[in-house]
């Protein structure tokens, strides 16, 4: 791994940092420490609102910890569709695409590694995406 080149920050492992987690706050405050080009999408975004009072709080924190925001490009969106569609194929019961499947598709659109600890669907559905994980 390139530990200058951009990786895409799952919210899992932010939410560890901000909920102080025992097990994990440790690894992911590490992980995040080794890269100098960090990103979330606005599927990310929306999963960390729920932590903080404002908008301005969320963007505060991020600015700390020198995460940088990335629009999901339109070939991403198609991609999470097509996961989607396979996952369905597969006798997966949710009516809509997953939040994976956004995040998966917009790493594998940019040619970049997802920092995570959630690595399920991941490789089941974005198999040549490089996880950094546990």
């Amino acid at each position: 791994m390139n530990e200058s080149a951009v990786i895409l920050v799952d919210s899992n492992v932010l939410i560890d940092i901000f909920q102080n987690d025992p097990s994990w706050a440790t690894w992911s405050l590490d992980q995040l420490a080794r890269y100098n080009s960090t990103v979330i999408n606005p599927i990310i975004y929306a999963e960390l609102c729920y932590q903080n009072t404002t908008p301005d709080e969320l963007d505060e924190t991020l600015t700390q910890l020198d995460i940088k925001y990335s629009e999901i490009p339109r070939d991403a969106l198609y991609l999470a569709s097509q996961a989607f569609r396979l996952y369905r194929q597969r006798g997966g019961s949710k009516t809509s695409p997953l939040p994976d499947f956004f995040i998966g598709a917009h790493a594998t659109s940019l040619g970049i590694s997802i920092l995570t600890r959630d690595t399920a669907r991941y490789r089941a559905y974005f198999p040549k995406v490089e996880l950094i994980c546990p």
